[in-house]
């Protein structure tokens, strides 16, 4: 049975979303990297299998720019072993490059049988919202799911490059002196301050493209949405 096969088309997906406003001419002139960041969850999703925890959005060789969603967070290094993506939740990356905050092209991540596909940089035409279709007539590429304390597993195809897999958690934060600065018992954070993050892990999906599949070199709005079946 072959992809196409497996994969269920036209169907209304549950929508998680972080925004992130990234310049691409910043990106281009500085070298900048943008986050979104949602650690602590809402009941809903919190702790499920489709729970976002951090976007990126950074250059990567001079021509290209890369796209990170990182889920399922606060994985002990004993639960990681067990993690895995889930078959019904699709992570979709959204692009609006003309400043309209609609997606104009979508980039679309679906794990199969120890595989992640990737489907797009491809238009969003007829698939924007919070509802989500399958794109199986786009450009795929595929990566081996990189196992814990495993190879790293990294496919590169016409300039795109991919990866899948449990990752540290990079996003740092100190919540026990936010904590104080919020009761009013402290006024800034400490540096370096203690990484609350540290020793935890996440399930990342990594993109990286040539800015020439995005198109232009002004600014573009993206953000990352996780879809459920």
């Amino acid at each position: 049975m072959d992809l196409s096969d497996k994969l269920i088309i036209n169907k209304n997906f549950k929508m998680k979303k972080l925004n992130l406003f990234l310049l691409m001419g910043t990106i281009l002139v500085l070298g900048a990297i943008l986050i979104a960041a949602d650690h602590i969850e809402a009941p809903g999703v919190s702790g499920s299998t489709a729970d976002i925890t951090d976007y990126y959005a950074f250059q990567g060789d001079a021509d290209k720019i890369v796209f990170v969603a990182n889920t399922q967070g606060l994985l002990s290094p004993t639960a990681t072993g067990d993690a895995s993506f889930d078959e019904n939740v699709m992570i979709e990356f959204n692009i609006d490059t003309d400043q309209d905050n609609t997606e104009d092209l979508i980039i679309q991540a679906i794990p199969r049988d120890g595989k992640m596909y990737f489907f797009g940089p491809t238009p969003a035409t007829g698939n924007t919202g919070t509802s989500g279709t399958v794109q199986i007539d786009a450009d795929v590429n595929s990566v081996d799911i990189t196992e814990y304390n495993g190879d790293m597993q990294i496919a590169t195809n016409d300039g795109i490059k991919i990866f899948a897999g449990p990752r540290d958690d990079p996003f740092f934060m100190d919540f026990a002196q936010y904590g104080q600065i919020i009761g009013g018992m402290a006024t800034s954070f400490n540096n370096p301050g203690d990484d609350t993050f540290a020793g935890t892990n996440v399930m990342s999906v990594v993109i990286e493209v040539p800015k020439s599949m995005i198109g232009g070199t002004g600014s573009i709005n993206t953000w990352v949405e996780t879809k459920r079946k």
